[in-house]
């Protein structure tokens, strides 16, 4: 499903990414620890064509991600982004945001759309607030229309760059538990998190970056319960910790 290859990324005289390569099989989910400044986010934004890279390759499918094509649309509604803060529009309501992409960029007709927005609505938990307008939910439930805003795309993977970082600790497993249900569902996901616990239950794979390279990966159960390399054991330490 997503495919990259040496991928290099400088902001400036500062390298952030220095050569990472991984693949994510279709249905399967990646989880991406490690420290702040470690690369992360900005692996995400390339793979979605937020970031340009400046070396290397990442394929969506037979697609190279390439944030000057002409198709970048198309890649954008293969891939779905869910960010750390929801970015919801504060004048539309929940239904109205959720139907936006698919009836102005992937032009569905729009009964379908909010036929199938519903049903997201549905899904996420969040059908009783489609009227409502985001400035009246909480952090999660934002979240949980974001989640489904991203779904009303029909990609065919999904991104999350720490998506419940904004979030207050109660409102945590909410949001968790759709994601939880989009893996079992099978959906493609490549998830950025300091959730040890959903990474260590739901993951397939996690990959540990650090200073710009994955410095470990493996199995979930394997890095995060017995990793090998001394960087990953004194960053879960810390995580566990704090």
């Amino acid at each position: 499903m997503i495919k990259i290859t040496n991928v290099k990324k400088r902001f400036g005289n500062l390298h952030v990414l220095k050569g990472i390569s991984l693949e994510v099989g279709c249905g399967e989910v990646v989880c991406l620890i490690g420290p702040s400044g470690s690369g992360k986010s900005t692996l995400l934004r390339c793979i979605n064509a937020l970031e340009t890279y400046d070396d290397g390759d990442i394929h969506v499918g037979e697609r190279r991600v390439d944030a000057a094509s002409r198709t970048i649309h198309e890649l954008r509604s293969e891939v779905g982004m869910v960010f750390q803060r929801f970015n919801l529009f504060p004048h539309r309501t929940v239904l109205e945001n959720v139907i936006e992409g698919a009836v102005h960029v992937r032009r569905e007709p729009r009964q379908q759309a909010v036929a199938h927005g519903l049903e997201l609505l549905e899904k996420v938990g969040m059908a009783d607030k489609r009227d409502s307008m985001p400035g009246q939910l909480s952090g999660g439930q934002q979240q949980r229309v974001a989640i489904a805003r991203a779904l009303a795309m029909r990609p065919r993977a999904l991104l999350f760059d720490e998506p419940t970082s904004a979030l207050d600790p109660e409102l945590v497993g909410d949001v968790l538990a759709v994601m939880r249900r989009l893996a079992d569902d099978g959906m493609t996901m490549v998830v950025v998190t300091h959730e040890m616990g959903f990474a260590r239950d739901v993951a397939d794979q996690v990959c540990f970056l650090h200073d710009g390279v994955i410095a470990e990966s493996g199995p979930a159960r394997q890095v995060l319960e017995a990793p090998r390399h001394a960087r990953t054991q004194d960053f879960l330490r810390r995580v566990r910790s704090a």
